[in-house]
C-alpha cells in the first residue's frame, strides 16, 4: 500500500526526513490564517497525531481545504520536515489533500472534552476520541502480550466452546440459548461462563494450555465492574499445585504489565496524566514487587485492627469484601497478596479440598487499587470427594460425567486460573467503568449494535 503510517513516522522521523510521503487518516483539528494553516491528522496506528502545514503557495484549493470539519477523511501527500527547534520537532508540508470522506457540522466529536457517559451513547465513534482510542489500544497490546507470554512456553491454545451444558460455577447466572428448531440440542444449553472445564480436558492431554475467549453472565448488575459479556483467560497446568498456580499469574501478570508499559507508554502516560495521577508508578511497584502471600484466615486476622473502617465486618466463612481486599494489599502489605485456603462454602465444588476438611486449595490475587484481580485453585484429582462434594451441593454426578472421567482416565494434580480481560484493562489504564475499555459493551438493559 502507497502509504506511511503516522506510527512509523513517529518512531523514526529522521528517516522520513524530506521524503515524499503518502499519509492517510481522519481530521482532529484545523486551524489558521488566510496564507497558511495548521492540521492534526491521526490514522488510529498511534496515540499522538501528526501536524499538517498547508500553504497557500503551496495547495491551489487552500480555501476550500481550510474550511473541512473534524472528522474527515484525508489522504495526504507532502514532505517531512525536521523542525527541531520548534514545539513540534518535525510537520508533514502537504503538497496535496484528497477529501476521501467529507463529515457535516453536526459531527458529535468536536475540540471538546466529552464525558465517557456521552461517548457511551456513540460508540461506534467514540475510538476516535483521545481516551477511548488509548484504552482500545492498550487492549490489543495487552491481549497480544498475554499470547507471546503462553506461546512462548509452550502452552497449547485452546478454543473452548461458547455453548456449553455444563456451568462451571455453579452460580446458575446463564444465558439460555434458543433456536427456532425445538430441542436443538436435546438438552437445555447455554452461553459459557467459563471454559475451565473444557480446559481441563484440554490440559489432561496437552499438559498445558489456555484459553482467551469471550464468557457471559446473566447477571442483573448495573456496577461499574460488572457486564454481561466480557473475555477471560484461563490457563490450566498438569502435574502442579497452588503454589505453581500462584507462581505462573505472578509471572504472566509482570510480563503483561512490562510488555504494555514498553508498547504504549504514550497511552499510559495519558491515563497517568487525565484519568488516574500516579498510575504509572503504581504498575511499576507491581511490576518489579515480590507478591506477598497469606492464608484466608490469616487474612481475617490481619484485618481485625482495621474493622471500625469497614462497612461490612471481615469474618472467618464470609468472602472478603473489595474494601478488606484493598486494605491488605494496600494498607497491610503494601503489594499484591495472594490469599490463598478459603472456607470451601464459599467457593466452587471442583476446588481440591485441604486436608481439615473446612477449606480448599484456592486463591485470589489482590492488587493495590484494584483489590480482587486473579482467581484460581488447584483442582479436585480425588474421584470419590469430588462426587461427594457435587453432591453436597445438591448436583447429580451424573450430569458431571465426561468431566469426572477425567478423574477416572489417568487424572493427576492439576490447577489454574481466571483473569478477567476487562478488569485487567481497568487496571492498566486506570479507567474506572467496565463500559470503557470494551468496544461495544453488553451489559444489562444495554446491547447497541
Amino acid at each position: 500500500m502507497d502509504r506511511t503510517e503516522i506510527r512509523e513516522i513517529h518512531a523514526e522521523p529522521a528517516r522520513y526526513a524530506g521524503k515524499a510521503l503518502t499519509v492517510c487518516g481522519w481530521l482532529r483539528t484545523l486551524r489558521g490564517s488566510k496564507r497558511v494553516a495548521f492540521a492534526e491528522l491521526n490514522d488510529g496506528s498511534a496515540f499522538r497525531s501528526l501536524q499538517l502545514v498547508l500553504a497557500e503557495e503551496r495547495l491551489p484549493d487552500f480555501a476550500a481545504l481550510c474550511g473541512l470539519g473534524a472528522g474527515t477523511a484525508l489522504r495526504v501527500r507532502g514532505s517531512l520536515v525536521l523542525t527541531p527547534q520548534a514545539g513540534q520537532p518535525y510537520e508533514l508540508h502537504a503538497d496535496e489533500m484528497i477529501v476521501e470522506g467529507e463529515c457535516g457540522p453536526d459531527y458529535p466529536l468536536q475540540k471538546k472534552r466529552h464525558s465517557l457517559e456521552f461517548l457511551r451513547s456513540i460508540g461506534h465513534l467514540r475510538p476516535r476520541t483521545n481516551t477511548i482510542g488509548a484504552a482500545l489500544r492498550v487492549r490489543s497490546a495487552a491481549a497480544w502480550a498475554i499470547h507471546s507470554y503462553f506461546q512462548e512456553r509452550g502452552f497449547v491454545c485452546a478454543h473452548t466452546p461458547i455453548i456449553t451444558c455444563a456451568d462451571a460455577e455453579g452460580a446458575g447466572e446463564m444465558f439460555r440459548v434458543h433456536s427456532s428448531s425445538e430441542n436443538f440440542f436435546g438438552k437445555p444449553a447455554y452461553l459459557t461462563v467459563s471454559g475451565q472445564l473444557q480446559g481441563e480436558a484440554m490440559a489432561m492431554a496437552y499438559g498445558k494450555i489456555y484459553t482467551f475467549g469471550p464468557t457471559f453472565r446473566a447477571e442483573r448488575s448495573h456496577t461499574q465492574r460488572h457486564a454481561a459479556e466480557f473475555w477471560m483467560v484461563e490457563p490450566e497446568i498438569a502435574f502442579a499445585d497452588l503454589a505453581d498456580d500462584m507462581d505462573l499469574a505472578e509471572d504472566m501478570l509482570k510480563h503483561v504489565l512490562a510488555a504494555v508499559m514498553d508498547r504504549c507508554p504514550e497511552e499510559l502516560a495519558f491515563f497517568d496524566k487525565f484519568i488516574e495521577p500516579g498510575l504509572l508508578k503504581r504498575l511499576r511497584r507491581v511490576r518489579d514487587s515480590e507478591f506477598a502471600r497469606v492464608s484466608y484466615t490469616g487474612a481475617i486476622r490481619l484485618l481485625e485492627p482495621y474493622r471500625d473502617e469497614f462497612e461490612y465486618p471481615a469474618i472467618w466463612g464470609a468472602d472478603l469484601q473489595t474494601e478488606h481486599e484493598r486494605c491488605l494489599s494496600e494498607k497491610i502489605f503494601g503489594v499484591p497478596v495472594f490469599v490463598t485456603d478459603y472456607p470451601k462454602e464459599i467457593k466452587a465444588f471442583y476446588m481440591r479440598q485441604n486436608d481439615d476438611g473446612k477449606t480448599v486449595a484456592a486463591m485470589d490475587l489482590l492488587v493495590p487499587g484494584v483489590g480482587e484481580l486473579i482467581g484460581g485453585s488447584q483442582r479436585e484429582e480425588r474421584l470419590p470427594l469430588l462426587e461427594a462434594r457435587i453432591r453436597e451441593l445438591g448436583g447429580d454426578p451424573a450430569q458431571y460425567s465426561w468431566y469426572l472421567d477425567l478423574r477416572r482416565f489417568g487424572g493427576c494434580r492439576h490447577c489454574g486460573f481466571g483473569l478477567g480481560f476487562e478488569r485487567l484493562l481497568m487496571y492498566l489504564t486506570g479507567i474506572s467503568n467496565i463500559r470503557d475499555v470494551i468496544p461495544f459493551p453488553r451489559t444489562a438493559g444495554s446491547a447497541l449494535f
